[in-house]
């Protein structure tokens, strides 16, 4: 639905669980709208017509679970080495290999570190309710076109298969940011070229360099993140996406027990929260990062906070889901004493 609202029409993509309700859903509302959609024969061929139908200014998008964003990594490196914008929806299953259909957050590392060969940086926005799978895909077609990049929403099986309110909140036509660089045809103008590859003497360097000044901005104006009773927190819980909501009712539960403990929540996992999580540790000198896979987003929990801070991990890998008491158990074991 945040799709059509926000004025993508194009959608290619392969049935895989646990995120096919996204397909499904496209395949019957896009061609009333004038749109089209495509079951191509692979992920591989789904993200590279996206590539190609981006390429022409349009805003396309597909959608895949674990294994085939894997599949989707060359092309995506592809697009951001030629500055493409595009929605990649990541409903992650568990893993590694073929794994199973459960909730997992086994593909952090994947996401950030953007996961294809090369130099390169995918923008990376982590919902934690229904609400939010909705806001944060109208913003992540907004974020991929002004920076030409392209934009990841990272899901998993649990928030991809929630029932919730929701409110939707663009309807009628949308603004969409020229694209001078679109290829259009080049009838009464000179071509256009858009592409990786850069061959000239120093040209590919000039080319990075242009690429990581992007990341740089991304990082000074696209921040986003959530702090939940973190202010006098002497431990402060760290976790995104659905193991976040577990956590916050956790904190509530130890709370009531008179503990001092917040949370903080990564909405950009790229760009990373790390300046509002160095000024956190300033005063929580105690930090415990909760996820779903044996340890991903605690090390950039270690990299951000200061440097004499505790940082704990409390892991479960995909199969099963904590329980806000099993948090609350982890909680009692390192909060700080004195």
């Amino acid at each position: 639905m945040a799709a059509v609202d926000a004025g993508c029409l194009l959608y290619f993509g392969y049935p895989i669980t646990p995120q096919s309700d996204i397909p499904e859903h496209l395949s019957k509302h896009l061609p009333p709208l004038g749109g089209e959609f495509i079951q191509a024969e692979s992920e591989i061929a789904s993200i590279n017509m996206v590539l190609g139908a981006s390429a022409t200014g349009v805003r396309a998008m597909t959608s895949s679970s674990s294994p085939g964003i894997s599949l989707m990594q060359e092309a995506i490196s592809y697009m951001a080495g030629s500055e493409l914008p595009a929605v990649i929806v990541n409903i992650s299953r568990s893993g590694p290999g073929l794994g199973g259909i459960s909730a997992s957050q086994g593909d952090y590392f994947q996401a950030t570190r953007g996961g294809g060969h090369g130099d390169y940086r995918m923008i990376v926005l982590a919902p934690a309710s229904v609400q939010e799978m909705y806001d944060l895909t109208l913003l992540a077609f907004d974020l991929s076109d002004k920076y030409r990049n392209p934009a990841m929403i990272l899901g998993d099986a649990l928030l991809g298969q929630m029932k919730e309110p929701l409110v939707r909140s663009r309807p009628g036509k949308v603004n969409v940011v020229p694209k001078p660089w679109a290829l259009t045809g080049a009838q009464g103008r000179d071509p256009l070229r858009i592409k990786s590859l850069y061959l000239k003497e120093g040209e590919l360097s000039e080319h990075n360099w242009k690429l990581f000044q992007k990341y740089e901005e991304m990082k000074k104006e696209e921040i986003r993140f959530e702090s939940f009773l973190a202010d006098d927190a002497r431990l402060v819980l760290t976790a995104y996406g659905s193991v976040a909501r577990i956590s916050r009712t956790a904190v509530e539960m130890a709370r009531n027990e008179g503990m001092e403990v917040g949370l903080f929540r990564p909405i950009t996992l790229f760009p990373f929260p790390e300046k509002p999580l160095a000024s956190l540790s300033q005063t929580a000198r105690s930090f415990l990062t909760v996820e779903l896979n044996t340890g991903q987003m605690v090390e950039d929990i270690r990299l951000s906070v200061a440097r004499d801070a505790d940082v704990y991990f409390y892991g479960r890998p995909p199969g099963s889901l904590p329980t806000p008491e099993e948090i609350v158990k982890a909680i009692r074991n390192h909060y700080p004493s004195g």
